[in-house]
């Protein structure tokens, strides 16, 4: 009995704890249904504030795009135009009516044509039609409007007959004929400007295709032949197969006989300079770096140091110390080509200057930059000659300069 009584108190104990348990998890889970329902409102509510602030930047954008002022333009001269037509087309049919029932249809036909020419002028402006085209229209719907302005402004000084003053009737007809011309010509007007800027659109583009007319136009005239040629390889190509630019080349080639911009006497004097400019380098024989030591031992030594001058101490014997030594240091030296043979100098007479070798020496002179950079030594390797020539040549090439 007691163990079963304790079964049943475990039991009991069991299902209360399953009911705690259940209960536990229906609150967890009410509580959760709750939270989630929240978050989702929550959701709801900043999608909803996220929608209004979506709509209320694209009514913003909608109104700076629709009150920009060439849409207001655009419009407002729409607007002033049908108001025109309000106020004349009513004056003109009452005219005609007055006179015959039948002539009801004269007063809208000569509105419209005004209207209707004014709108050829702006397909024609679309469509790039030539110049006259636009003009005649324009021609046209003046003509159609000023008939309708003369009209409107008779009708209103017949306003007389039914008690209105003088002078208001003529301030209506005034009026009814300023309207009845504005119309057109605001209309008129509106297309001047819209074409114009379409034209200004992109400065750039309208900047390079002017640039490039007049490139062309000019290329044209320079080189007709040119021109003639390439005007016969568009031609003969297939449409659209061949670009202007690579015609260009082509029918320079077939004309020139060689790449665009070389011709033969371009050639020719090219290939005179690069004759002229070896002729001074063979007589020079210099490089910038060869250049800048000569300067370089100029300044050290002078212009007649270190080249074997003219006159010195050490052209001649020295007054003391070994004779022998020193004549063989001289002998040694001048075999060298860095001090004259005065053996052989003082024995051989002086033989004249040469005009080809002046000439030579003043194209040095002129290549290194003047007879001041003239040494002994560059005249020498220059001419080809003994040292105490190239020194009768430098010197003779410095008189010149200074006479």
């Amino acid at each position: 009995m007691s163990s079963w009584r304790e079964e049943r108190r475990r039991d009991n104990a069991a299902e209360a704890e399953e009911r705690r348990n259940n209960k536990a998890f229906d609150a967890k889970l009410r509580r959760d249904e709750r939270r989630e329902l929240k978050k989702e409102r929550r959701d709801d509510k900043a999608q909803a504030r996220r929608d209004r602030a979506a709509r209320r930047q694209a009514r913003a954008a909608r109104r700076e795009k629709t009150l920009t002022p060439g849409n207001v333009y655009r419009k407002g001269t729409l607007f002033l135009v049908a108001l025109s037509a309000l106020a004349s087309l009513p004056a003109q049919v009452l005219h005609f009516v007055a006179i015959h029932w039948m002539l009801f249809p004269i007063g809208p036909a000569v509105e419209g044509a005004a209207w209707v020419m004014a709108a050829g002028v702006a397909y024609a402006d679309e469509r790039k039609l030539p110049v006259w085209v636009r003009w005649l229209l324009r021609g046209l719907s003046l003509a159609a409007a000023a008939f309708a302005a003369n009209i409107n402004y008779k009708y209103g000084l017949s306003l007389t007959e039914h008690g209105v003053s003088p002078g208001n009737a003529q301030v209506a007809g005034l009026g009814l004929a300023a309207v009845t011309l504005g119309g057109p010509l605001f209309f008129e007007v509106r297309q001047w400007v819209l074409t114009l800027t379409a034209s200004t659109a992109d400065p750039k583009k309208q900047a390079e295709a002017k640039a490039r007319a007049k490139h062309e136009k000019q290329r044209g005239r320079k080189f007709k032949d040119v021109a003639t040629r390439q005007e016969q390889l568009l031609l003969a190509a297939p449409f659209g197969t061949l670009k202007p630019e690579d015609a260009w080349a082509r029918a320079w080639w077939d004309v020139k006989g060689a790449p665009v911009s070389v011709t033969a006497d371009v050639i020719a004097d090219r290939l005179d300079a690069e004759a002229d400019v070896s002729a001074v380098l063979a007589y020079a024989e210099k490089t910038p770096e060869r250049l800048a030591v000569e300067l370089f031992l100029a300044d050290v030594f002078g212009p007649e140091g270190g080249d074997g001058g003219s006159t010195g101490a050490l052209s001649g014997k020295p007054s003391g110390g070994p004779r022998d030594g020193a004549s063989k240091g001289r002998t040694a030296l001048g075999g060298k080509g860095k001090r004259p043979d005065r053996s052989t100098a003082e024995t051989e007479p002086q033989k004249p200057l040469a005009e080809a070798d002046l000439e030579a020496v003043r194209k040095l002179a002129g290549a290194l930059g003047g007879t001041e950079r003239l040494s002994a030594r560059n005249v020498r390797e220059a001419i080809g000659c003994r040292n105490e020539y190239a020194l009768r040549l430098r010197d003779a090439v410095r008189a010149e300069k200074k006479d």
